[in-house]
């Protein structure tokens, strides 16, 4: 039979583009395999020319084909590689750069896993000082593999196998790279860069310095350009028109109720009031039926009401009047403080500790009261305004209470937005349900097959997510036994997760050193986040919620412009140790304020930060990062040995701090 030579024009097929892009990635993926009797077989039979099956894929583009090389030739590959990128233009550099690390450790996990252990050894001592400082703990990590297997099993080495490594080069930069690759004698460095780096390529001008590093330092490299572009509704939800009665207003006016028998004079709801603002459509909001929400129960409109009476009453922050600070300290514990929350409204607040128990303390005069029995609630008058209150039991009041439940420490909790239930999670791997009015355990949720280091209720309640060592994120329904979602995505564990305020999308942040953000109605992710250079420890969004803020183990403070595909707009160095706690002021969210492990309270100037960027996703957006903490610090507040395990804006911009005595 006679060949058929597919490069000539008379030979060549008229294939359709959308069968000719299928038949591509096949071709593509054979390549990867090293299938390449199969490869030639497929692509002679189609038609296509070996240029065409070497072209661009979705805007990755395949590399030259490249056969084995001899392990003791990787010193010199690896060398010769690096060598290259060192001597490039300095346009060209920064990008470059970007493939030396992924390369590293593949070349390195060859070795290991061919068991060449004395060349992997020095393999190991010559580059792994090259590898930028952010890398380091990778390193550290990969020079416990010493020998074959020990491949299986181990986290870094799982994620680094298991995905591809994403790179965005430029064209230039990527065709220069190329002509390096096709150079027989680096044959080691092409085929890794093959099999395991996906080379995303854009047009334009390759990217400075700074840009670069805003983006990198998550253990799969950065977001592809494919990512980020979906739609997403970061508005908030129309809140419903509440009536106020003419009491209620004077009430709060006053700060007193009108004498008994006579009855408070009409007044007119001022101009600027929150109780004559009405509340209006956000075009970049969610349909408020987007996803089912729990109805609104008289309850509800009562806390609402009450909300409003405080806002009202709100201080406004600023540089120029900077908010007071009470900061709770807990002393003398004979167990270790795992965990603190504050409830929205102040009145609570609970701690987590390593014995396995939760405790709950009141902030208000207030006591934590019991229910009273079946047979005396039958007693009550349900048609009393006040029949809440008569359903507790004062003789059982306490400031403290105890649950017990959780088998192991317990990691973190959450209040419900109407302070009558409490979550926590533990590493037991369940999440528990407390009622906060009976006070016991109400449902225990059992999913995640390791420790639950985080867990959140929604803004709206009803909902829940939580995410642990598993790798993955969780939403939960409070009367559902079983998770509604599965957020899978991370390469590690999933360190803290955070609603938006619409409810509509969870965040969850992860020792990969990515953020990822997902639509809680359909399960998928929208926003990959990277740029943080260590483990994410907090999450929080503006109160408008555009903006993202997260906190890592390094100290970093990160801020992201949701309205821009997630942009970075800050990197500060804020603190010396882990950031465990970041919140926004009340209102305008004019100041944040990070707590950390090195003892220390911080507000930032969050106004001046985002006071050149637009909201016009039509707009030029710049790709300048913030970085100098110089001009947006507003001050240190340092306490006594004590790390600030939580932050909390009260609804009148009332700084509330806690943490637990070190000393």
């Amino acid at each position: 039979m006679a060949s058929v030579d597919s490069n000539d024009p008379a030979n060549q097929r008229n294939v359709p583009d959308d069968d000719k892009k299928s038949l591509m990635f096949v071709l593509n993926y054979l390549r990867k395999r090293d299938l390449r009797a199969t490869e030639d077989l497929l692509r002679k039979e189609t038609g296509l020319s070996e240029n065409e099956a070497d072209g661009t894929i979705g805007g990755f583009q395949s590399l030259p084909r490249t056969t084995g090389s001899d392990p003791k030739t990787y010193i010199d590959s690896y060398k010769s590689f690096s060598k290259y990128i060192d001597q490039a233009l300095d346009s060209y550099r920064p990008e470059m750069s970007l493939v030396r690390f992924p390369v590293f450790v593949h070349m390195y996990l060859q070795l290991v896993e061919s068991s060449n252990e004395d060349i992997a050894k020095q393999f190991m001592d010559k580059f792994s000082v090259e590898q930028e400082d952010w890398f380091q703990d990778d390193i550290i990590r990969l020079k416990n593999v010493v020998r074959n297997e020990q491949l299986y099993g181990n986290e870094f080495v799982d994620s680094m196998k298991n995905a591809d490594y994403t790179i965005r080069m430029s064209k230039d930069v990527y065709s220069s790279l190329k002509r390096f690759l096709s150079d027989p004698s680096n044959k080691a460095v092409s085929t890794t860069i093959r099999d395991h780096i996906q080379i995303d390529s854009h047009d334009g001008l390759p990217r400075s310095k700074e840009t670069v590093e805003s983006l990198i330092g998550s253990r799969i490299g950065e977001s592809s350009s494919a990512e980020n572009k979906a739609k997403v509704f970061y508005g908030l939800l129309r809140e419903p028109d509440i009536q106020y009665t003419s009491i209620e207003i004077e009430d709060n006016e006053n700060g007193e109720l009108a004498p008994e028998g006579e009855k408070p004079k009409k007044k007119k709801i001022k101009k600027d009031s929150l109780y004559g603002k009405k509340s209006r459509n956000d075009p970049n909001a969610p349909p408020n039926n987007r996803i089912p929400l729990p109805e609104l129960r008289e309850v509800d409109v009562a806390e609402k009401k009450r909300a409003v009476r405080e806002a009202e009453k709100r201080v406004a922050i600023g540089a120029e009047n900077l908010p007071s600070i009470c900061f709770y300290t807990m002393m003398n514990s004979s167990e270790i403080v795992t965990c603190i929350e504050i409830a929205e409204d102040s009145s609570l607040i609970a701690a987590g500790f390593s014995d396995s128990s939760l405790k709950v303390f009141s902030l208000t005069p207030q006591k934590l009261r019991t229910m009273k029995p079946a047979e005396q609630l039958l007693e009550l008058d349900r048609e009393a305004e006040d029949v809440l209150a008569r359903m507790m039991d004062e003789r059982t009041g306490e400031h403290t209470k105890t649950l017990h439940g959780h088998s192991g420490p317990v990691y973190d909790a959450s209040f419900s937005p109407d302070r009558t239930m409490l979550l926590s999670c533990s590493e037991d791997t369940t999440i528990r349900l407390w009622s906060l009015q009976v006070w016991s355990c109400l449902v225990v949720y059992k999913g995640h097959q390791f420790p639950v280091w985080s867990v959140k209720f929604s803004p709206h309640g009803y909902y829940f997510a939580s995410g642990g060592y598993d790798r993955t994120g969780r939403l939960w329904a409070t009367d559902h036994p079983q998770p509604l979602r599965m957020f899978a995505g991370h390469h590690s564990d999933v360190d803290v997760v955070q609603f938006h305020p619409n409810s509509n999308y969870v965040v969850t942040g992860s020792t990969d050193r990515c953020i990822r953000m997902w639509d809680v109605l359909t399960g998928k992710c929208v926003f990959n986040m990277t740029g943080h250079k260590a483990s994410i420890q907090c999450l929080s969004f503006s109160p408008d919620g555009r903006f993202l803020a997260s906190g890592d183990r390094d100290g970093h403070l990160h801020i992201w412009d949701l309205a821009h595909e997630a942009a970075p707009v800050a990197q500060l160095p804020a603190h010396d140790s882990v950031i465990y706690s970041i919140t926004f002021g009340r209102g305008e969210g004019n100041v944040i304020a990070s707590g950390s492990m090195d003892y220390s309270v911080a507000l930032w100037d969050f106004g001046k930060i985002t006071e050149d960027l637009t909201e016009d996703a039509m707009t030029q957006y710049s790709t300048d990062v913030k970085k100098n903490v110089d001009g947006f610090l507003l001050g240190r507040y340092p306490t006594k040995k004590t790390a600030v395990l939580a932050l909390h804006f009260s609804r009148r911009n009332l700084l509330i701090g806690a943490g637990m005595f070190e000393g």
